[in-house]
């Protein structure tokens, strides 16, 4: 197979025609950039899927990191925050080799600890897939709502890892980042848009909300997520207000809710990005390592079988 490859590549077994010249020189492109990966030691990009959101009319796009071993396995639905799934460094590119540091490492994360992980791009397919600038909320159009439209992308993608046969399908988490994690709370509530009656046998076993805005949720008389939540802040945040999800995480605890809430001293908004400036600041280190650690236990508490 190797000799003949090589022929092919160089010409040994052809006319020199031009289609053909066209061809090898393609495959030897990819065969370069999946040797080149493979001796780099970086994993295989996620496998890129479409679904349907659960609000009847918008075809999503979803990024699958999965283990390497066939088998079924447990699983959690992934939510972007505000700047949305990809990277700025990319310069207008949207796909699996453009998702963020930080998408990749969660995703790789929760693969290599035997999920299969979906993380979901809310924006792109409406057209925004840059995301929003800090301290746009109040002008962000309506369709990409975190309140209304966002958890019927939740629950579409939960529908999606049911159908797959790699999935266990009532063993499915939900987590999200900042506006992801404002989601990730309106998925959870008593009533949420897309699931009737919703409980951890029917809809998420549990959910992780990382540096969200309480203040939606902390106004609601009666809120109380129907499955487990974990809830993670930052002191220095400057985008929302830390003391405002300590009070509503007393109160949810006063209501009986199945909580865990952890304080991030000095740590800032966004600190899980693993890039060199959000770690270069100790506290983002600490804050980091311990989400990923308080996380694993959790969803392993309650989506391992």
């Amino acid at each position: 197979m190797t000799c003949y490859l090589a022929d092919l590549f160089f010409g040994r077994r052809t006319g020199g025609d031009i289609r053909m010249n066209n061809i090898r020189s393609w495959l030897l492109v990819l065969l370069l950039a999946g040797a080149g990966r493979a001796i780099a030691g970086e994993p295989a990009a996620p496998e890129t899927v479409r679904f349907a959101s659960a609000d009847g009319r918008t075809e999503l796009t979803g990024y699958v990191f999965k283990p390497q071993a066939p088998g079924r396995y447990p699983a959690v639905v992934m939510m972007h925050g505000r700047a949305g799934s990809y990277s700025s460094l990319k310069k207008g590119q949207y796909d699996a080799d453009a998702l963020t540091m930080r998408h990749r490492m969660w995703g790789r994360y929760w693969a290599e600890r035997g999920y299969v992980a979906i993380h979901v791009d809310s924006f792109g397919p409406r057209g925004y897939p840059e995301g929003f600038a800090k301290h746009s909320y109040s002008s962000r159009p309506g369709e990409v709502s975190e309140i209304t439209a966002r958890p019927l992308d939740a629950y579409g993608a939960l529908a999606y890892l049911r159908t797959r046969a790699d999935v266990i399908p009532d063993r499915i988490g939900l987590q999200g980042w900042s506006n992801g994690g404002m989601t990730v709370l309106s998925t959870m509530a008593p009533q949420p848009p897309g699931l009737k009656d919703p409980s951890p046998a029917n809809g998420f076993r549990a959910a992780l909300a990382i540096y969200p805005s309480c203040r939606t949720q902390a106004a609601e008389s009666g809120y109380k997520p129907y499955a487990p939540l974990l809830l993670a802040v930052a002191e220095n945040d400057d985008e929302v207000s830390p003391v405002v999800c300590r009070s509503f995480a007393e109160t949810l605890r006063g209501r009986g809710a199945e909580l865990e809430f952890y304080w991030y001293d000095g740590a800032h908004h966004s600190y899980d990005d693993p890039g060199k400036t959000k770690q270069s600041h100790a506290p983002n280190r600490v804050a980091m390592e311990d989400t990923l650690k308080r996380s694993e236990a959790f969803f392993a508490k309650y989506l391992k079988p």
